[in-house]
Formats: C-alpha cells, sequence, structure tokens
C-alpha cells in the first residue's frame, strides 16, 4: 500500500497522485510537485489516503513542498505571461499561413515549458512555427493538437441545458458515448438535440444509461404477448424512463399505456 495525495492542476482536470513524504499536506491546499512536464503547482482535491499499487504510477513522484503565497504570485505571473504568449503565437500562425486553431497557451511552473494547444483538421507542418516561438520566448516549445472535446474543456461554455458544461466544471475524464445510448432513453437522435457545444455526443448520455439498461431488462420486448388488467395484448413499444409499457389489446383500440406492475409476459 502507498500513502498518497489526489492533486489537480486544473478546475476539472485529472486527478494524480503524489507521495505526501512527512508534509502535513490537508484537502484544498496547494503543493508543488514534479511531474513528467516539469515542476507544477497544484491543488489537493484528495486528502491523505491509502491506495494499491495498481492505483498509482511507479515510481511515485513526491510533493517538494507545501505552496506559499510567493508560489501562488508566481502561478498569476505566468497566466499573464501566457496570454501575451497567447496574442504573439496568434501573429505567427498568420506569419505562417497555417491552418490550425490556438485554443490555449500554458506555462509550467518553473517556466521551463510553454505548451501550445491548438486544434486543426489535419496534420499541420509546424517545425518554423517552434523555432521562431523558440527564438522569442527563449525555453522549450511544446505545441499540443487536441480534439474539439478537449477544446470545449478548455475554453467551457453553457450546454443545452442552460447549464456550465460538465467537462469544463466537474468532468474530469472523457467516457465513451454512441449512439446507442440515445437510442436506449428514447430521445430524438436529431443531432441538433443529441450534441454538445463540441459538436460531439453529449456527455450526460453516460450518465442514465446503466440505470435505463437495468431497467429494460425488467420490461417485455417489442412484440411480446402480454396479460394486463385491461386483458391480453402485445407490446409496441417501452418506456424505461417512466417503467411504462405500450400494449396494443387484442380487443382493439388504441394502445395503452401501463404501468410495469400490470404487465405480465403469457
Amino acid at each position: 500500500m502507498y500513502n498518497v495525495v489526489g492533486v489537480r492542476f486544473k478546475k476539472a482536470g485529472k486527478i494524480y497522485y503524489f507521495d505526501p513524504v512527512e508534509f502535513p499536506i490537508d484537502k484544498e491546499q496547494h503543493v508543488i510537485v514534479e511531474t513528467a512536464r516539469g515542476i507544477e503547482y497544484g491543488k489537493v482535491v484528495v486528502g491523505q489516503k491509502q491506495v494499491g499499487e495498481s492505483d498509482v504510477v511507479l515510481p511515485l513522484k513526491r510533493v517538494i513542498r507545501i505552496a506559499g503565497d510567493n508560489d501562488a504570485k508566481v502561478v498569476e505571473e505566468n497566466k499573464t505571461a501566457a496570454r501575451n504568449a497567447f496574442s504573439i503565437c496568434l501573429e505567427k500562425i498568420r506569419d505562417h499561413q497555417l491552418k490550425m486553431k490556438l485554443v490555449d497557451v500554458e506555462f509550467t511552473f518553473d517556466r521551463n515549458k510553454i505548451i501550445f494547444y491548438f486544434t486543426a483538421e489535419g496534420r499541420v507542418d509546424f517545425r518554423e512555427l517552434v523555432k521562431d516561438l523558440a527564438s522569442v520566448f527563449r525555453t522549450r516549445i511544446e505545441l499540443r493538437q487536441i480534439g474539439v472535446r478537449d477544446e470545449a474543456k478548455m475554453l467551457g461554455g453553457i450546454g443545452p441545458c442552460g447549464r456550465v458544461l460538465c467537462c469544463s466544471s466537474w468532468l474530469g475524464d472523457f467516457e465513451p458515448v454512441s449512439i446507442k445510448m440515445a437510442k436506449d432513453q428514447n430521445l430524438s437522435l436529431n443531432p441538433t438535440k443529441i450534441s454538445g457545444l463540441c459538436g460531439r455526443l453529449m456527455c450526460c448520455l453516460k450518465y442514465e444509461h446503466d440505470n435505463y439498461e437495468s431497467i429494460r431488462e425488467e420490461m417485455p420486448a417489442v412484440g411480446k404477448v402480454v396479460v394486463t388488467s385491461l386483458g391480453e395484448g402485445k407490446v409496441t413499444g417501452i418506456n424505461a424512463g417512466s417503467k411504462t409499457v405500450y400494449v396494443q389489446l387484442f380487443e382493439g383500440g388504441k394502445p395503452k399505456e401501463l404501468a410495469l406492475d400490470d404487465v405480465v409476459i403469457k
């Protein structure tokens, strides 16, 4: 077992485990840690706990120190520098006439590296752009191509539901979402109705899918002959959300919407 703290570097970002060493670290504190890309400033979102070897990436990196006020000032200075770097990079992209959209710029805490995030429809030859940027900033430059879902996570926005996007407010990792999930929930398959700001299927289709699947296992399949309090009939549709079954009675008339408890497979 390993004693760890969970650290997040961005709002709604992934949580990474670090060895707290002997520091009295509490949840909500900020710490300075060493990562694969350099020294970083992060927030402790998971207090000290014991986890198994399968839950950590070995060798487990250590917390360097608990962050202070001076470290917070450095972070704010880096954010200001990142905004300036964004403007400079936009100008360089136009100069090189590259078909790419700059999304965000980020400095590592120690300014050992600047990361430029961008989207593009295909591959982009940005070698000359990197040379130009390196000559301006005199540090390591990384250009990282991201997808449209990552772009939405970084930029944020308001979803069709009227709430702040899940991905930018609390959702740490993207999970696979399929059109089958929309079908299972009897949702409209109109792309404008089930797509988020990123143009991909909304992440929230995943939230209730497991519940819908378990309910559907209890419900009769369409076409089954059933017995109800109104007589016998055939199932013409189901509504997993309300746990109701649509039954066309053999006596005729319009299909009846009946509670699941009132339907027994013959």
